[in-house]
């Protein structure tokens, strides 16, 4: 593999922080390979560092959730919650999944996935900084700089699609300052094997989320198909199992307390290198609003699908999103309050100002940039609020008809020259996108979703409203809720994009044939263009200026960490990272004041059980519990089966399904959730609190075993 640390961020690692705090990139592991070996791995952590082989070759993302080949046959193991969409995909009334789970006795059971469900494999990870800013795109900004940014990005991008089968693209770390190019086999033909009961897979529901103790069976399995040839290719029933060249092997000794552990994973976003002015508009402004939005939405799809069985199954996995990131964001300023976050991030800032300051030739580089991104951050944060419920009044269906619009603009241009996300190498994501609208959306529901944002945005003074949109729609100041609701039912009513094949049809349409149609959400969509483009560059011109000052800043921050000897791993991104610490509890609990133990077991979930609800685990359960049917899966200190265990690893969303190994590199459980006193180490990591929760392996293999029934499953994964 290429070298993809600058000299700046291998400098800025000399000195090693905690171990367990860092989402640490696979080329930095060298770096901390005492640190490691001291923890327990067994393994050489310079084998780590190496992506095609193992461990790291058997990792793989979902696009948003992380996984794991766990058997030579491309069978992949991650959350439940990561399954999820593709399970509700799958469900109707008559064959509910979600509640009853899914098992495939054979190859030919198996089920498509959601559209547009991929399995992407990391095959290599290159330092691209001087070729994203070369000489000539350091020197410009605002627009111009995005612009060519964007340029050089895809020139890269393309050269390295020559590969077929692969997707590339290319992601900044530290603010900016540095870019990587990530190449990825693509995986396209992905189906559902297994996901338990929803009383085994969710156990806990929302009341459980991001708690302990915890008793969630939060695991699911998807298989990689690719044509005869081993290539990747959509899906065909002449596919087969793809063979990965590594997989993961089952843990054979049993997990205990002050083990090592270490978790593979896509980590999606972490804001630890944020300015003081970011860090309270978040949490004294973003957040709150998000919150109390989201709980809006929650009730309002519950009400619109009450009495519709149907649609609360398409409405199913967005649901549990919504959920989640609820329950998160108020967790985050649960800990918030009360805290000394921001105080202790402006000390810090001002110590940064103090230090660059201090030095004519430090002052001369950052001082400027420093004042700059500041300015430039508050301006971006006053537009985000303006246009908070913009963002949620458009009708799903006229976001749908302006981005097929701009894709059908975009085609009359050479493929180099289109936007990015416009490409001919985007086009299966707009077909799946399209395609999945027959199990995910309802009218009724989004009608109302939308009159409860319109209303508020409709609210805003007229300066603070997109006189664009106003004029597509028909927005006019001092409309009331009733004339609001007049006024969707007719553009919901003049619109056929309800209908596959009348959508679908939009995808090869040709710029002429939108400005023909009569149909409402296209009208819409074509009136609102001209206008989107020009906001589209306003909005670059801002970012192209945020990206020079911001990498000029994390620049200055790397630099003064480094004079005081402490580490600088960059935020996560939704790249390949690798987090290590130990299987442990910890000695302080909630506001009663109790200690959490390491481990959970079964004998917690029938005192939780209601035989309803969030609560409902599934009566064979129960009965293997009862019976104490536990085979070898019983751990010889616990006399029983452990369900869940914590740990003291240092991850985020997107680390979901991430497999969690041993020190030997053995599978021991998937990781998939955090404690809700510790989220907010997003922001602000806390060592004393931050907790991760996996699901034991042992569990998942005792309930595959003695109540699913999934034995082809457990002789593939070697579990017998």
């Amino acid at each position: 593999m290429k070298k993809t640390l600058t000299t700046l961020a291998v400098m800025s690692l000399c000195q090693i922080a905690s171990a367990d705090e860092g989402m640490w990139m696979p080329q930095q592991l060298p770096q901390v390979a005492k640190q490691l070996k001291a923890d327990g791995l067994k393994l050489d952590p310079a084998t780590l560092t190496k992506l095609t082989e193992f461990p790291m070759g058997a990792i793989v993302s979902l696009g948003g959730c992380s996984a794991s080949f766990v058997s030579p046959q491309g069978l992949v193991a991650t959350n439940h919650h990561c399954v999820y969409n593709s399970v509700a995909h799958n469900s109707k009334p008559e064959r509910n999944l979600l509640a009853n789970g899914f098992l495939a006795n054979s190859l030919d059971e198996e089920l498509p996935a959601s559209p547009g469900s991929r399995i992407l494999v990391t095959k290599d990870v290159s330092n691209v900084s001087n070729k994203i800013i070369d000489k000539a795109t350091a020197r410009l900004n605002g627009k111009a700089r995005v612009d060519a940014i964007e340029k050089n990005s895809k020139t890269i991008i393309a050269e390295c699609e020559k590969d077929a089968g692969h997707r590339c693209n290319v992601y900044p770390y530290y603010g900016g300052l540095e870019y990587y190019l990530i190449k990825q086999l693509e995986i396209k033909d992905v189906r559902l094997v297994h996901a338990p009961p929803e009383g085994v897979g969710k156990f806990g529901g929302d009341t459980d989320n991001w708690m302990w103790p915890r008793h969630t069976g939060d695991y699911g399995f998807y298989r990689a198909y690719v044509s005869k040839d081993g290539k990747s290719a959509d899906y065909s029933k002449d596919n087969v199992p793809y063979v990965p060249k590594h997989f993961l092997k089952l843990a054979k000794d049993n997990l205990k307390e002050g083990d090592f552990i270490m978790v593979l994973g896509y980590p999606g976003r972490t804001n630890r290198h944020r300015l003081p002015s970011e860090v309270a508009y978040t949490f004294d402004w973003n957040y709150p609003t998000f919150v109390k939005s989201s709980g809006d939405t929650l009730a309002i799809i519950a009400m619109e699908t009450s009495s519709n069985p149907d649609a609360k199954l398409k409405y199913a996995g967005q649901v549990a999103g919504i959920n989640n990131y609820y329950k998160n964001r108020q967790g985050m300023l649960d800990s918030y309050a009360g805290s000394d976050i921001l105080a202790r991030k402006t000390k810090e800032h001002e110590e940064l100002k103090a230090w660059i300051n201090s030095n004519p030739a430090r002052a001369k580089e950052f001082a400027s940039d420093i004042d700059q991104v500041e300015k430039l951050i508050a301006e971006r944060d006053a537009l985000a609020k303006r246009d908070f419920y913009l963002a949620s009044s458009y009708p799903r269906f006229l976001g749908t008809a302006r981005t097929l619009y701009r894709l059908s603009n975009e085609s009359t241009k050479a493929d180099a020259e289109r936007k990015a996300g416009f490409q001919v190498r985007d086009l299966p994501r707009f077909k799946a996108t399209v395609d999945a609208v027959e199990r995910n959306y309802d009218e009724k529901v989004d009608k109302a979703l939308v009159l409860y944002n319109l209303s508020k945005y409709a609210a805003q003074p007229k300066a603070e409203r997109s006189a664009n949109f106003d004029t597509a729609v028909g927005i006019k100041d001092g409309m009331s809720e009733a004339d609001l609701k007049s006024l969707l039912d007719n553009l919901y009513a003049g619109s056929k994009l309800g209908d596959k094949a009348a959508r679908s049809a939009w995808l090869t349409a040709k710029p002429e044939d939108f400005k023909a149609s009569n149909d409402s959400f296209v009208k819409a969509a074509v009136a609102m263009y001209e206008g989107g483009l020009k906001r589209e560059a306003e909005e670059e011109e801002l970012m192209g200026k945020i990206q020079q000052a911001y990498g000029n800043y994390m620049k200055a921050k790397i630099a003064y960490m480094k004079s005081k000897g402490q580490a600088v791993y960059p935020d996560a991104n939704s790249t390949l990272r690798v987090t290590f610490g130990k299987v442990m509890g910890r000695d302080h609990g909630t506001a009663d004041g109790l200690a959490w133990s390491a481990f959970t077991t079964v004998n917690g979930i029938p005192p939780k059980a209601t035989g309803t609800g969030e609560f409902n685990a599934p009566a064979a359960q129960l009965a293997a519990i009862k019976a104490k049917d536990f085979g070898k899966y019983v751990d010889p200190q616990l006399k029983t089966v452990p369900v869940n265990y914590l740990a003291t690893l240092d991850i985020t969303g997107g680390n979901s399904g991430s497999a969690a190994l041993n020190a030997k590199g053995e599978f021991i459980g998937l990781a998939f959730d955090g404690t809700l006193d510790s989220i907010i180490s997003d922001w602000d990591y806390n060592k004393a609190n931050s907790r991760s929760i996996q699901v034991d392996l042992r569990y998942m293999l005792w309930q595959m075993k003695h109540v699913d029934k999934a034995d082809r499953l457990l002789k593939e994964m070697g579990a017998e």
